[in-house]
């Protein structure tokens, strides 16, 4: 019974986290978007403490319940070790108890603390789960999503249905779908062969919670009368935590699956309080490990709406791509407040980067942010009326914003470059800047060639411009525009 239920409440926290990276409307995020924020490091991230505790005290009480319901890596772990088995038919309980790695996740989490602590975000973007799960999601699920969905939109068009509408398929930065892949390859094959040893020697938030967890007020326990050492339950253990020959589990590993509960032919395994597995007067004994965790973890205490894409030109009928050199500053989407909040703060989780509809938003290829998003206006620009990316984040390094404020946020201000602009080069009038700038920031001034003709260009009001990119995608200079975005460091309100 309580492997059944902890299998439906896995099965629909996964399917709902999973509709965060696939849906393309935005929809979803009213109703879902809770789940995002209920991961344990971006909450840490967010400082939402509500949450934080809530976590804490749920694996206090009921053991690594979050390993096994909530995280989303986690659960898709165990849907492969549970094909793993089913691929091996006459070996159908294929685990056996291995000791505690106990140094190895010491040195994972002083890694993920010291990447925290001194901002080096790629290190924490690689290590965080829920990161993982996200660039696993919305490299190789999300496109296969969209394929689906366009191909019931052609089939719907051709029955004069518009039920469904084509939505562009598009893929990363080859450098987040080769990590994605890296990674995706080596969870299989763990999993596939030994269940949950990801979880139990390298994810820092499964050693935090282990620790916890070690506490926990109900947890399974072994019957010794009961018991015929068997070993079925160590045999079916993805945790590889059930020691039967000293009848002991280890709870710091126990991802309170139930599989031992389920699988054990005698009754001899039980789901309880602490208080009712020890004998009168009887306290629990002492664990030195647990000593060795306390120790380690006070050092580390102490360091510690859909829109289509506006495209103007493509590549495509002999027009010249674009070739835009990256800005100076890198360019922050709106509700991250400065660079150092969203370098500080994002896990690279890519869930804003997969729910900008005018996909503005790209992976960062810089080692130093890796993985983070940053806008990139070469064919599309940041629409002032969405607030998309501020909505979805979970961590706080985009904090959420209303259209208003989005509207007046300066992140950048757009510099012109009048020797590319077209009226200079070839001496067509041209304007597109001004005429679709949205703030009203750019006009059209006088300038005089070489050859002593005047012709209009345009000229910028900083004081107006948000930084949008409008200007720099719509200019039709190639192969670099004529008037190009500057992130600011630091944002502001105009």
């Amino acid at each position: 019974m309580l492997r059944t239920l902890r299998i439906i409440l896995a099965a629909l926290a996964f399917a709902g986290i999973t509709l965060l990276f696939l849906d393309f409307t935005g929809a979803t995020h009213a109703f879902l978007g809770w789940l995002a924020k209920v991961q344990l490091l971006p909450a840490i991230l967010s400082v939402n403490i509500v949450v934080i505790v809530a976590l804490l005290l749920l694996t206090l009480i009921f053991g690594r319940i979050y390993c096994s319901v909530i995280c989303p890596l986690g659960v898709m772990q165990d849907i492969i070790a549970w094909f793993g088995k089913r691929g091996k038919k006459k070996n159908r309980y294929k685990y056996s108890y291995s000791k505690p790695k106990t140094w190895l996740r010491v040195v994972m989490l002083v890694i993920m603390v010291a990447s925290i602590v001194f901002g080096i975000s790629a290190v924490t973007a690689l290590l965080a789960p829920y990161s993982a799960y996200g660039r696993i999601a919305s490299s190789f699920f999300a496109p296969v999503y969209a394929l689906v969905n366009n191909l019931f939109a052609s089939i719907a068009e051709r029955a004069g249905s518009y039920a469904f509408y084509p939505a562009e398929v598009w893929g990363k930065a080859t450098a987040v779908v080769v990590v994605a892949a890296v990674t995706l390859v080596a969870l299989a094959i763990l999993a596939w062969k030994n269940g949950r040893t990801y979880c139990n020697t390298v994810c820092p938030v499964g050693t935090v919670l282990g620790f916890v967890s070690k506490f926990s007020l109900f947890r399974p326990v072994i019957d010794k009368a009961q018991c015929t050492s068997c070993k079925l339950c160590a045999k079916s253990c993805k945790a590889s935590c059930i020691d039967i020959s000293n009848h002991k589990i280890d709870r710091s590993r126990c991802v309170t699956c139930f599989d031992c509960i389920n699988n054990c032919t005698h009754d001899a395994i039980h789901y309880k309080p602490v208080w009712s597995s020890c004998k009168k007067g009887e306290k629990p004994a002492a664990d030195a490990s647990r000593r060795a965790f306390i120790t380690t973890a006070a050092l580390l205490g102490a360091t510690a709406a859909q829109a289509q894409t506006h495209r103007v030109l493509q590549k495509t009928g002999g027009v010249e791509a674009k070739k835009n050199p990256a800005p100076e500053t890198r360019i922050a989407p709106p509700g991250s407040i400065s660079l150092k909040n969203l370098s500080d703060k994002c896990i690279a989780c890519q869930l804003c980067i997969q729910s900008c509809p005018s996909f503005v938003l790209k992976p960062s290829t810089d080692l130093e942010h890796f993985m983070q998003p940053v806008m990139v206006y070469n064919d599309t620009y940041c629409r002032p009326e969405c607030n998309t990316c501020s909505s979805v984040c979970p961590t706080g390094a985009i904090r959420p914003l209303s259209v208003e404020e989005k509207a007046s946020t300066q992140i950048g201000h757009a510099v012109c470059y009048p020797e590319l602009c077209i009226p200079v080069v070839n001496g067509d009038n041209c304007g597109n800047c001004a005429r679709h700038c949205p703030a009203k920031a750019i006009f059209m001034v006088d300038f005089e060639k070489a050859d002593g003709s005047m012709v209009k260009v345009p000229a910028v009001d900083a004081s107006k411009c948000i930084g949008c990119g409008a200007c720099q995608a719509l200019c039709p200079a190639r192969p670099v525009s004529a008037i190009r975005v500057e992130g600011h460091e630091i944002h502001h309100t105009i």
